[in-house]
C-alpha cells in the first residue's frame, strides 16, 4: 500500500496551527474597558493606535479606516490622482489594488511580475509610463517587499507618486526601515485572516504631513483637523476606525515582534530543508529585507520537474498530509469579467469615460507571461502554520520528500482538479 495519506497512508505532517485569530486576556481586558468606558466611537484608543503603528512601521503619521481596501481608495484620492490618469500595478494581488484607482476615475495599468517572485517587475514599470502615468502601486506579496530602490528612483525620475500596498507586510522592513513608510503613502489591512487583525480595518502611513491630513479629511467626511464639527472642505465619506478594534489592534500590535521571529526562524527552516528538492523552488531572500512577515511561505511548483505531477494533485496530496496550502489567485485581474467587459460596452468612468474614449485600455489581449505563469504555479503554506514547532517544521519538509519520493504514483492519480 502507498505510504501517501491521499490513497490511504498515515499523514506525515504533524501540525497544531494555533486557531485563528489568537487572542488571550488581553483583548479580553482591552475590549471591556472601551465597553465599560461609554467612548466606543473614534477617540483615545485609535489614535494610541495609530501613533504605535506608525512608529512599529517608522511612518511619521497613521489614519486608520474601516478595512484594507478602503485604505487604498483613500491613498490614491489623497494623492490627488485624477480622472483618466495612469496607475501602474501588478495584475498578481487582490482586487482591491486595482480597483482603488478605479474609484478615484484613474485607469489601472498592468505590467507583469518578475519571474522569481510574485512581485511587480521594476522594468516593466518604466516601459509602461506613459504622460497619463501618475502613480505606481506596489504589491509587496507575501510579506516579501519589491524592489523599492528601483520604485522609487523610478517614480522620482519621472515624478510618480508610489503608494505601497502593504497589506501583508506588519513588521517587514526594507534596509531596516518599515515596509508601507518606503513610498509617499503605504495602506495596511486588518482583515480577519491577516497576520494582525481586528476583524476588518486598515491604515494609511506616510512621512508627508499634507498627504496624512488629506487622508485624514476624506476618512472624516471631509472635515479639517482645524476646523469646526460641521465645516466641510472635502467630499469625504465616513471610514473612520472604532475603539474596538483599536483596542484589538493594540494587544495584537504587542505580540506582532514574537510572532514576526518565529515566523522568520521557521521559514529559515523551510528554505534550508526544501532548497534541493527538485521541483519546489523557493522564492529568493534579498539582503535588502531586514526583517520579513512572512504572511505566506510561498513557493513555486514545477510540474515537469515533479515527474509530471500537476500542481493540483500535489495540492490534494499535501492537504491530505495535514499542511494547509493556498494555490493563489485563479487567474490575473486583468482576466476578471470587471476588466474583461469594459472592453465590451461597460459604461462610466473610468472604463469608458470621455477622458479615454479615444484609446481604452485592452484588457481582453493583455497577456503578461509571468503572472500567466504564477497562476500556474505558485503555492503559499498559510501564516498559521507559520507559527508552529522546528519539529512541527521538519515535518513539513519530511512530508515533502514523502510525496516527492512517491511523485509516480501520485502522477497516476485521476480526476485533477
Amino acid at each position: 500500500m502507498s505510504k501517501l495519506a491521499i490513497f490511504g497512508g498515515t499523514p506525515a505532517a504533524t501540525l497544531h496551527p494555533p486557531k485563528w485569530p489568537i487572542h488571550d486576556e488581553t483583548e479580553r481586558v482591552a475590549l471591556l474597558e472601551v465597553l465599560e468606558s461609554g467612548q466606543w466611537w473614534y477617540g483615545k484608543k485609535v489614535q494610541e493606535f495609530e501613533r504605535a503603528y506608525a512608529d512599529y512601521q517608522q511612518a511619521r503619521y497613521g489614519v486608520t479606516c474601516v478595512n484594507g481596501t478602503a485604505a487604498i481608495e483613500v491613498a490614491c484620492i489623497a494623492a490627488g490622482i485624477g480622472a483618466g490618469a495612469e496607475v501602474i500595478t501588478t495584475p498578481y494581488t487582490f482586487i482591491a489594488t486595482a480597483s482603488a484607482p478605479i474609484c478615484a476615475n484613474a485607469v489601472p495599468i498592468f505590467v507583469d511580475i518578475e519571474k522569481d517572485t510574485v512581485n511587480i517587475d521594476p522594468n516593466k514599470i518604466e516601459e509602461a509610463i506613459t504622460p497619463r502615468t501618475q502613480a505606481i502601486i506596489p504589491v509587496h506579496f507575501g510579506g516579501l517587499p519589491c524592489d523599492m530602490d528601483r520604485i522609487n528612483a523610478i517614480a522620482k525620475k519621472h515624478n510618480l507618486k508610489v503608494i505601497e500596498d502593504a497589506a501583508h507586510c506588519w513588521g517587514t522592513q526594507w534596509k531596516g526601515k518599515g515596509a508601507g513608510a518606503l513610498g509617499d503613502m503605504g495602506t495596511f489591512s486588518f482583515q480577519q485572516t491577516k497576520n494582525m487583525t481586528s476583524a476588518e480595518g486598515g491604515i494609511i502611513l506616510t512621512d508627508n504631513e499634507e498627504l496624512a491630513d488629506l487622508a485624514r479629511s476624506f476618512t472624516n467626511c471631509g472635515r479639517s483637523k482645524t476646523g469646526k464639527w460641521y465645516e466641510h472642505y472635502l467630499v469625504g465619506s465616513n471610514l473612520r476606525l472604532t475603539e474596538f478594534q483599536a483596542a484589538i489592534l493594540l494587544a495584537q500590535l504587542r505580540r506582532s515582534p514574537e510572532h514576526v521571529a518565529i515566523r522568520q526562524a521557521n521559514s529559515n527552516i523551510l528554505l534550508e530543508g526544501l532548497k534541493d528538492i527538485e521541483g519546489i523552488r523557493t522564492l529568493p531572500q534579498d539582503e535588502r529585507v531586514t526583517q520579513r512577515s512572512w504572511h505566506f511561505f510561498d513557493f513555486f511548483f514545477d510540474e515537469e520537474k515533479f515527474d509530471g505531477v500537476k500542481r493540483s494533485q500535489f495540492l490534494r496530496a499535501i492537504e491530505a498530509e495535514g499542511i494547509p496550502c493556498w494555490p493563489g489567485y485563479i487567474w490575473p485581474l486583468y482576466r476578471n469579467p470587471l476588466f474583461q467587459r469594459s472592453m465590451s460596452g461597460a459604461k462610466g468612468c473610468p472604463m469608458s469615460c470621455p477622458y479615454r474614449e479615444a484609446d481604452p485600455p485592452d484588457y481582453a489581449s493583455l497577456y503578461l507571461p509571468n503572472a500567466e505563469r504564477a497562476i500556474q504555479t505558485y503555492c503559499g503554506i498559510e501564516h498559521t502554520v507559520l507559527l508552529g514547532t522546528e519539529a512541527e517544521m521538519r515535518s513539513i519538509v519530511d512530508t515533502f520528500r514523502k510525496i516527492r519520493e512517491h511523485a509516480a504514483e501520485l502522477r497516476e492519480l485521476a480526476a485533477d482538479v
